[in-house]
């Protein structure tokens, strides 16, 4: 059992900068894929970002490549969401995801891949 909480979200102006935490309690973090998700109201649950178990490899949604960027700090138990260049549209309730993996399938980028989840942070990005 892992416990995820997020936190490093709030209000700022499009074109700012926000860095979301996930702090990691339980079971080894150093198991676990990451990833990040993101639902905006009335909309669907969506992909944003996944890190391997070293941080040798991420993956990102197209809609934020380059602005984006996930990293872990094993040592802490902690995922991070570096958002730069930030739009209107990356407003949402952001979560953090952990999956107890051994390989990574193709799937990485759907919900069902991920066992753990936070309780979300939200980022609301004023035009």
């Amino acid at each position: 059992q892992v416990q995820l909480v997020e936190s490093g979200g709030g209000l700022v102006q499009a074109g700012g900068s926000l860095r979301l935490s996930c702090a990691a309690s339980g079971r080894t973090f150093s198991s676990y894929v990451m990833g990040w998700f993101r639902q905006a109201p009335g909309k669907e649950r969506e992909f944003v970002a996944a890190i391997t178990w070293s941080g040798g490899s991420t993956f990102y949604a197209d809609s934020v490549k380059g602005r984006l960027t996930i990293s872990r700090d094993n040592a802490k138990n902690t995922v991070y969401l570096q958002m730069n260049s930030l739009k209107p549209e990356d407003t949402a309730v952001y979560y953090c995801a952990a999956a107890s993996r051994t390989s990574l399938s193709r799937n990485y980028y759907t919900g069902s891949f991920y066992d753990y989840w936070g309780q979300g942070t939200q980022v609301t990005v004023s035009s």
